[in-house]
């Protein structure tokens, strides 16, 4: 599928745009290509863009200063990544993106998804509609790290997404999780 109809179909689960209108919409996107292990944002970075994934895999990541990762996202197909911290308030990145696999992606700068808001109201909806989906998302992660032990985290992200185990390598299912390799090794022998 071309990267323009899988964007159509994941924009008209939520709203419905004329061709015209999506034309418009599309428009605005840059098409990039990317290697496993390349950088999209590093920590530091100023963050001007984000990025809508048609193949491959992205992870938004953290390291502390003992140098120990922690993973905020996988982002698959049809999902989105960027530091939101940085791009909304225009500020430097605090966390980066890189790709686990290679990948393509879809690029739309914040100047971008502006003009789009402007001229289509119903693109103001949808862009609106995806920052609630992933608040959510973010509040049920945060819940779960709060309210579940190791193995009810694991069982619950292999339940909802079981393609991660034979995509992501299992450290970065344990930095994800907050725990060591060892401990992964453990949970899904």
């Amino acid at each position: 599928m071309q990267s323009k109809e899988i964007l159509k179909n994941h924009v008209s689960k939520m709203v419905s745009l004329t061709e015209d209108e999506f034309d418009h919409f599309f428009s605005h996107f840059k098409h990039q290509t990317f290697k496993k292990a390349q950088t999209l944002i590093s920590a530091g970075d100023p963050v001007e863009c984000e990025y809508f994934v048609l193949s491959g895999c992205l992870k938004t990541f953290f390291i502390n200063d003992e140098l120990k990762m922690y993973i905020l996202q996988f982002a698959m197909p049809s999902w989105w990544a960027s530091d939101y911290n940085a791009l909304y308030n225009k500020s430097k990145a605090t966390v980066s993106l890189d790709c686990i696999t290679d990948a393509e992606v879809l690029v739309l700068t914040n100047d971008d998804r502006e003009k789009i808001c402007n001229d289509i109201h119903k693109a103001e909806h949808f862009f609106r509609w995806r920052t609630n989906k992933g608040y959510v998302a973010l509040q049920k992660r945060l819940l779960s790290v709060m309210n579940s032990n190791v193995k009810q985290r694991y069982d619950e992200l292999m339940t909802q997404y079981p393609e991660l185990y034979n995509i992501v390598p299992k450290q970065l299912i344990a930095a994800y999780l907050g725990v060591s390799r060892e401990t992964l090794s453990r949970l899904h022998p």
